[in-house]
């Protein structure tokens, strides 16, 4: 096997060998051989790949291969006119099949083909290799957006981001070195035409000078040898030239190339059937009839065929088209609601639902070819992973009380939000820079209030070269229903999940559960810390972690917000790493008199404890609280207060009238790996 690693390596050397090392004319032949080989065997591997990255290995291909006919092409120089003309079979072989006995119509037919590779195919190749480099390189901006993008939203995971990041690297790799690598071939067009004129030329001094013969004779011997080695040098270099023009203009395809041509070039059999009739009309103007019909009754017999049978495009289309029959349909919504089951079935709610405006549907209907109902699976997924719950399915309809490009997300039957997406338009995100040169309509980001734009198809390109961050309508919609769902997860954690939970937790550890629920928490009690845990975006994974605590304090502490308490600083791994950055959790400390008036505050009864502080103390301490959080807001996006475990719970909900996303922590929830970096102080 290290061998066979070596091979390639060892290759190259030897091709750099044949430049100096004189090669007996057997080996030549072999060479000669091993040459149109390969080069036929490139060409075939470029037809049946999907994509261009299949054979990704092809630049340096093809310069090993331009170096390898380069080295032949001095090899059989050197025995052109050091042999009298005699440079091994296959060189005479080659150039006495095309000479034929006569050496101008041998030279131009090569001329013929070496101006075919070098003005045609190896011109366009190198054309095509350019302008794919430079479009992909340019487009990668918007193809990693896209791929952040879908994985915020869920659709993706990390693994599956970051494969296609790399995808995407060897893309722009790949086209990069394509335009340079179509170099080789056109400099090698070019050097067979200055060996072609050094064989002739030369071989026809020395023959002069050696006395080969007459001058009839000379040009014969050294015309045979030059068309010959012209032909085993030009004849590969043309099959490599094919294939790299269809390896730079071959685009992604579930099919190699031989299946895309028999699908598309036959997905129309009326188009054959006119063709057949257009061929037979030339007849009228002179044609060759025997040719004429054949060529017309080939091409009607497969067009009336195909007609018949139905196009390959056409049946692939019907079959992903059928679905299960309607066997009934109810016309009566009179006799529908008559069955009084029809009738409690309205009383259902839904837990999430979501209604969309007409001009939406396209994104939410699979049969139009919209993903959102895949999105919305994988955003399930991801938060499943992420916060230790499952939310429950997402009921998709339309509404005609929306506008046509609005959106409304329902929870429990009631709307929290509302949206408006332009479906033939790109939601772009302003720079940091700034730059507003790209015109578009003004709008706002409906997750996060960001101002932006929506901006057309033909401005997209501009907008990325720019800077604009361009989110597809989709995505918008996913990224907005996503940070609902995490705000509102609290009230969609009920006891039948909760349930679901321990149920899964027993596969794993079953006497965790069984020695917790209910012997000392009900499912109740359990449900409404988690919920508390949620409200404040605490991830219920580590329910086993959970359990254990609520064992340990659970008989002694009845009070539902002291046990969360309890259970968050069990957490404090899973709180610091959610909300620290960089190892660096930065703060805005209480003062300690404001935590003693909070505590001196709080008043217990049987059910548990409040806050009783008076109406002036309470907008002292929110005077406070909005002055310190307002000067760090340019700093981090989500302001952290830092507090005494004691005073958490308390602070909290007194915060929460005024910031409902801010995050009030204690220290027993930090982690001690953590630096804290404070920011300002609370003090009246």
């Amino acid at each position: 096997m290290k061998l066979l690693n070596n091979a390639v390596s060892a290759s190259v050397v030897a091709v750099i060998f044949l430049l100096i090392v004189p090669l007996p004319t057997p080996l030549l032949d072999f060479m000669f051989i091993t040459n149109l080989t390969l080069s036929f065997v490139i060409l075939l591997t470029t037809m049946y790949i999907k994509e261009s990255l299949e054979f990704s290995i092809y630049p340096s291909i093809l310069l090993i291969t331009t170096l390898f006919r380069l080295a032949l092409n001095v090899s059989s120089t050197r025995k052109i006119l050091t042999n009298g003309g005699y440079a091994g079979e296959v060189v005479k072989t080659f150039g006495e099949y095309v000479v034929q006995g006569d050496v101008i119509v041998g030279l131009i037919i090569f001329l013929i083909i070496v101006l075919v590779q070098f003005l045609v195919i190896t011109k366009g190749s190198e054309r095509v290799a350019e302008v794919s480099a430079r479009f992909t390189l340019d487009a990668m901006p918007g193809k990693q957006m896209a791929i952040d993008a879908d994985l915020s939203s869920g659709l993706i995971d990390e693994q599956m981001a970051r494969e296609r990041r790399s995808k995407i690297q060897r893309e722009a790799d790949f086209f990069g070195a394509m335009d340079g690598a179509t170099k080789f071939v056109k400099g090698d067009a070019i050097m067979s035409l200055v060996t072609t004129f050094i064989n002739l030329v030369g071989g026809v001094i020395i023959g002069f000078i050696t006395h080969v013969g007459t001058f009839s004779e000379i040009m014969q011997i050294y015309s045979i040898a030059t068309v010959g080695d012209g032909l085993m040098s030009q004849v590969p270099s043309l099959l490599i030239s094919v294939a790299t023009g269809m390896i730079v203009t071959r685009s992604a395809s579930e099919s190699n190339l031989n299946e895309d041509v028999a699908t598309q070039f036959l997905s129309q059999p009326m188009v054959l059937i006119m063709a057949s009739i257009a061929m037979f009309m030339l007849i009228f103007i002179g044609f060759p009839k025997a040719q004429v019909i054949t060529m017309s009754v080939i091409l009607m017999t497969l067009g009336i065929v195909l007609m018949r049978r139905g196009s390959p495009r056409a049946l692939a289309a019907e079959a992903a088209a059928e679905g299960p029959m309607v066997t009934e349909e109810v016309t009566n919504e009179v006799a529908f609601y008559k069955n009084i089951d029809n009738v409690y079935n309205l009383l259902n709610v839904d837990q999430v639902s979501m209604e969309f405006g007409y001009s939406l549907i396209p994104l939410v209907d699979e049969a139009s070819g919209g993903s959102f109902v895949d999105r919305v699976v994988m955003f399930r997924k991801q938060f499943a992973q992420e916060m230790g719950m499952v939310f429950p399915s997402v009921r998709l309809k339309d509404s005609g009380q929306l506008n046509p490009n609005q959106y409304a997300i329902n929870i429990k039957g009631e709307q929290v939000a509302q949206g408006e997406v332009l479906v033939d338009h790109y939601l772009a995100l302003m720079p940091e820079e700034g730059d507003n040169s790209v015109d578009g309509i003004e709008t706002v980001e409906p997750a996060f209030g960001i101002p932006a734009k929506w901006i057309s198809e033909d401005k997209r390109v501009k907008a990325e070269l720019v800077g604009y961050t361009l989110i597809d309508p989709t995505s918008v919609i996913i990224t907005h229903l996503s940070e609902v769902v995490k705000a509102h997860a609290y009230e969609l954690l009920n006891r039948q999940e909760v349930n679901n939970i321990l149920t899964n937790l027993r596969k794993t550890n079953e006497a965790i559960v069984n020695d917790t629920v209910p012997a000392i928490v009900s499912v109740g009690g359990l449900q409404k810390i988690l919920c508390n845990l949620l409200r404040e975006g605490v991830p219920i994974r580590d329910i086993e972690t959970i359990l254990e605590t609520l064992a340990d304090y659970g008989a002694s502490v009845k009070d539902i917000d002291m046990l969360t308490e309890y259970v968050r600083q069990s957490l404090r791994r899973t709180i610091t790493h959610r909300f620290a950055e960089a190892g660096q959790l930065k703060v805005i400390s209480l003062d300690a008199n404001i935590e003693n008036q909070i505590m001196g505050a709080v008043k217990k009864v049987d059910s548990g404890s409040y806050l009783a502080l008076d109406p002036l103390t309470i907008q002292n301490i929110i005077t406070a609280t909005t002055r310190e959080v307002d000067k760090i807001r340019d700093l981090v996006q989500v302001p952290i207060i830092l507090t005494s475990p004691i005073v958490r719970i308390y602070f909290k909900k007194l915060v929460d009238q005024v910031y409902l996303n801010a995050v009030v922590l204690s220290f027993n929830e930090i982690d001690t790996d953590v630096k804290i970096q404070a920011l300002g102080n609370i003090s009246v």
